[in-house]
């Protein structure tokens, strides 16, 4: 996969931006194919983390406004409420955990709301990334500049983590190993993105309610 990205597009630096910015595959893809065309750890890093932190801009202000305009489109209306049901439902949960239950004053709660985003993108599992992060981040309704940091840290968390992971697997084994990683990175993101799908799909809405109040 590494050899046919380098021949599809030319330039090894814009190869690594474009891949560390496509949805699902993102930071976790990036890096792994930054060091599968040579770039050392730093820079493999760098282009990666720019790449996939600029998903942040285009999510946190189109997410609604596309959501928005798949409801109104009638046979797309319905599932556009599921998406939105999903993430908010993902959110209200993964808010839940940090705070416990406990009540807190407004600053508080942001903080903890931001902390909610950090270590969900922290962690570099798949469907955890920026495009999810900052999603759950516009769910729990966070400013801008309440939602970058958390996201764009996070992410730069979950870089290093990958990067650790990759130097690791290139000293255990060889570099051509990362072409086969990289493979299982897409396959899962892909198979997890189906299954979440699906499930969206044949989702029934609880006791009648319609999803949509954020909107």
């Amino acid at each position: 996969m590494v050899q046919f990205i380098q021949n599809f597009i030319g330039n090894d630096v814009v190869s690594t931006l474009i891949v560390s910015f496509i949805p699902l595959i993102e930071l976790k893809g990036g890096i792994i194919f930054a060091r599968g065309v040579g770039f050392g750890f730093w820079k493999s890093l760098g282009l990666s983390y720019l790449g996939s932190s600029l998903a942040f801009f285009p999510v946190f202000f189109l997410f609604i406004p596309l959501l928005k305009l798949l409801k109104k489109i009638k046979f797309l209306n319905n599932f556009a409420l599921k998406i939105e049901r999903y993430f908010t439902d993902k959110s209200e949960k993964a808010f839940e955990k940090r705070k416990g239950g406990n009540e807190s004053g407004d600053r508080a709660e942001v903080f903890l709301k931001q902390l909610t985003v950090f270590i969900f993108v922290a962690i570099p599992l798949p469907m955890t990334g920026v495009y999810t992060g900052t999603a759950i981040a516009v769910f729990l309704g966070l400013k801008f500049k309440d939602s970058i940091l958390p996201v764009i840290s996070g992410n730069l968390v979950a870089g290093f983590i990958i990067s650790l992971l990759a130097e690791f697997c290139i000293a255990v084994w060889d570099v051509k190993a990362l072409d086969y990683i990289l493979y299982g990175i897409l396959a899962i993101a892909v198979i997890a993105f189906l299954i979440t799908v699906i499930s969206l799909i044949s989702k029934k809405d609880k006791d009648g309610e319609t999803p949509g109040k954020r909107l």
